[in-house]
């Protein structure tokens, strides 16, 4: 079956159910012409590469045709910063034709996985700032807003409430880089599960650093994957830091895969969203419950089995 007849018919939800798997299996990869767009999500969810290669190939261009026909007004890269040139101007030209917006990239990536600015060493504030500044080409390039920001790890022997002095410093340096641009980065907190170590864990903690920081350039990624396994009450965590939550990602827990494989009742909680008026992106940051085509359109339906209508 054509790619374009097969994503037509996507849009009515229990339509998708009964004739996705076999139509999508069939459809031709290589058919990339123009296809017509299906009915888009209610949320704006932001799948990464990779998540569709069975079907459209490895060409990033290809796959972001395909997250178009099927839907999706997004994409997010956290690996976008080590792109070539050539590269980022590629995939914004296609994000632009496709009507996409682009999600977020990984600010610092190189100073994310030890005790960094939770030092307080000014060489590991100097290298976060600059990351800051390397990072506003990228996003000027690729038409970017928001930039993940990990604080690094917890620095052994030194006082948590001077870890967290040092890290505010950083994102008040930070966010004078980037004001002027318009660019936001996001802090993600972390679960120690997955991350042992890692400084910024909970969303109260969160609170008080961005109030501290008190920027636009400075807000929450609020992951409800990492959230439900620190610490779970998701609705009234977003809730209590909604005014400095820009932009979500998700995955279930456990197993860190698509809506519907754990116990999150992604249901309720992007109606929830949707409610409080909320037009961001939902960033898909996780993998899938299944490999193949199979897995693939298992994946679309269940977005569409959890979209808010």
């Amino acid at each position: 079956m054509n790619r374009r007849k097969f994503i037509k018919g996507t849009g009515a939800g229990a339509a998708l159910a009964s004739v996705a798997p076999m139509a999508l299996a069939n459809s031709n990869a290589q058919d990339k012409k123009n296809p017509s767009s299906s009915k888009t999500f209610t949320l704006d969810y932001a799948p990464h590469f990779g998540m569709f290669s069975n079907h459209a190939g490895n060409d990033h261009i290809a796959q972001i045709e395909f997250m178009s026909d099927a839907g999706f007004r997004s994409l997010e890269d956290n690996g976008m910063r080590g792109r070539s040139l050539d590269d980022q101007k590629r995939i914004a030209e296609a994000l632009e034709k496709n009507d996409m917006r682009m999600g977020v990239f990984v600010m610092n990536m190189d100073c994310a996985w030890y005790p960094s600015i939770t030092t307080g060493k000014p060489e590991e504030i100097e290298k976060f700032v600059q990351n800051a500044r390397d990072s506003v080409e990228v996003a000027k390039r690729t038409n970017a807003r928001w930039m993940t920001v990990v604080p690094g790890e917890v620095a052994e022997g030194v006082p948590m409430d001077q870890q967290t002095a040092h890290v505010i410093e950083a994102l008040k340096q930070a966010s004078g880089v980037l004001e002027p641009h318009g660019i936001v980065m996001v802090c993600e907190p972390l679960n120690w599960r997955d991350h042992r170590g890692q400084f910024l864990q909970y969303t109260p903690q969160s609170i008080e650093i961005m109030k501290a920081v008190d920027s636009p350039s400075c807000m929450i990624l609020q992951d409800l994957y990492h959230q439900q396994a620190t610490e779970g009450n998701l609705i009234d965590h977003m809730n209590a830091a909604w005014e400095y939550i820009p932009y979500f990602q998700v995955g279930d827990n456990p197993g860190r895969r698509e809506p519907g494989t754990g116990e999150i009742n992604y249901t309720n909680v992007f109606k929830h969203m949707h409610g409080r008026g909320y037009t961001g992106i939902v960033g898909m940051e996780h993998g899938k419950s299944q490999g193949g085509k199979e897995g693939e359109v298992k994946l679309i339906e269940a977005y569409r089995g959890v979209d808010p209508s």
